[in-house]
C-alpha cells in the first residue's frame, strides 16, 4: 500500500518505521563491517567499500563517535530527532560495534520517534507542497529547481572535494 494523502496515522507510522528502521540498521552493519575489515588491514576491493573506509575515516564519523562515546546508548534514538545526525551517531554504533542487545532498543525506541515525526508533520509538509505545486506550473518549475540546484551543489562539492584528494596525493608522490 503506498501512502496517500488520505491514508490514516497507523499506515503512515508503520511506512516511516520500517523506513527509519531498516535504513538506519544497515548503516549500523555497513559501518561496522568496513570498520571490521579496516582493521584486519584488508584493503578495499570494491569502489563502495573505499567510499565507506574513507567516510569513516573522516572529521564526521569521528565526531560521531566522539558522541557515542560521551552519551552511549541514549545517543542512537536521540540522532533521530536532530537534523543530520542518523547517519553519523548510528555508523558510529557500527564502528564502536556497539552491542546488538543495547543497540536495537535504542533503535527501535528512535525509529518509533522517526515514524511520529514523519507520520504527521513530515508528511503534513510533503502533502501541502505537492498540492501547491499541483494547481500551478511555476511551483513545479519551482520545486524542481531547487531539486536540481541542490544536486549541483552536491556534485560540485564532490568533485572539488575528490580533485584536491587527488592532487594532494599527487603531490605526496612527488615529494615522496
Amino acid at each position: 500500500m503506498i501512502p496517500d494523502d488520505s491514508s490514516p496515522f497507523w499506515v503512515l507510522f508503520i511506512v516511516f518505521y520500517c523506513v527509519g528502521f531498516f535504513r538506519t540498521l544497515a548503516t549500523y552493519w555497513i559501518a561496522r563491517v568496513v570498520s571490521r575489515w579496516t582493521l584486519q588491514r584488508t584493503g578495499p576491493q570494491r569502489p563502495w567499500v573505499a567510499r565507506v573506509q574513507t567516510w569513516l575515516d573522516s572529521d564526521t564519523a569521528d565526531k560521531g563517535v566522539a558522541v557515542v562515546r560521551r552519551w552511549g546508548v541514549p545517543a542512537v534514538p536521540l540522532s533521530f530527532l536532530l537534523t543530520g545526525t542518523k547517519t553519523v551517531v548510528n555508523a558510529a554504533a557500527g564502528v564502536l560495534r556497539m552491542p546488538m542487545s543495547r543497540y536495537l532498543p535504542a533503535l527501535a525506541i528512535g525509529s518509533a520517534g522517526y515514524a511520529v515525526i514523519y507520520a504527521t508533520i513530515g508528511w503534513g509538509a510533503w502533502v501541502a507542497v505537492v498540492a501547491a505545486a499541483a494547481g500551478s506550473p511555476w511551483a513545479i518549475g519551482a520545486i524542481a529547481g531547487a531539486v536540481l540546484a541542490a544536486v549541483s551543489v552536491i556534485i560540485l562539492k564532490r568533485r572539488t572535494k575528490r580533485r584536491d584528494t587527488s592532487s594532494d596525493e599527487e603531490g605526496a608522490t612527488i615529494e615522496g
